[in-house]
């Protein structure tokens, strides 16, 4: 049975995984998933890349057998991380969050070794942040918070972007930013998930189609512990 430990950032990715991510892959593929956050289990926000590294690296060598991932959001990424600093210069959304994660198995692989296996590291850099999910459908997420009246402002966010992934990240338009203007009772760790939730993973992955593509990855897991 593969078995599958995503490193996250904070609480709410930590949820994510064990409440949504879990039962998915264990239905779909039979894979045992688990989640921990970077650095210190007490804390959120995504630490300096040596933390990381530190932290990945350590896991990959205490249990050979299993898959590391990670999800964290390119929105606040630190610039020590691999392929952080060239990524805004690569164009789409999506060539963005893909040169950061080849840089990041780059940078493990080296580290691990010869002999490492690099499908063993698959990260996620969430494009622009967790919050970009719940767009997928603004009318769930309006009904979800029990703020229906919201759908209309929610739907127009979405309607300015080919992808809930492609919603920006300043400090004033990342997708939580927009989302605080609107309900300022938006608390990250609970409703994020319960939205999600609400949504169902069927529907952001049709929207999300970065987020799909990690996805479709661990869905197709064959490695033998």
């Amino acid at each position: 049975m593969p078995r599958l430990l995503v490193h996250v950032e904070g609480q709410t990715e930590e949820n994510f995984v064990n409440e949504v991510l879990h039962e998915h892959l264990w239905q779909s593929s039979g894979i045992s998933v688990s989640a921990r956050r970077l650095g210190s289990p007490r804390r959120s926000g995504i630490p300096p890349w040596q933390t990381a590294r530190r932290d990945i690296l350590r896991h990959l060598k205490q249990d050979t057998g299993a898959i590391h991932a990670t999800i964290v959001d390119y929105y606040g990424l630190p610039l020590d991380w691999p392929g952080r600093p060239e990524a805004p210069n690569m164009g789409s959304t999506s060539a963005k969050a893909r040169c950061v994660e080849a840089a990041l198995i780059a940078d493990i692989s080296m580290a691990m070794g010869t002999g490492f296996d690099p499908n063993r590291f698959i990260p996620l850099v969430m494009m622009h942040e967790f919050e970009a999910l719940l767009f997928s459908d603004p009318v769930s997420f309006a009904r979800e918070i029990s703020r229906p009246d919201l759908a209309a402002d929610f739907l127009a966010i979405r309607q300015d972007f080919d992808t809930p992934e492609d919603i920006n990240d300043s400090v004033d338009t990342a997708p939580s930013k927009r989302i605080v203007r609107l309900f300022p009772r938006y608390e990250k760790p609970l409703i994020g998930t319960l939205v999600a939730i609400e949504i169902g993973l069927t529907t952001i992955r049709n929207e999300c189609r970065h987020f799909n593509s990690w996805l479709e990855r661990l869905e197709s897991l064959e490695v033998q512990p």
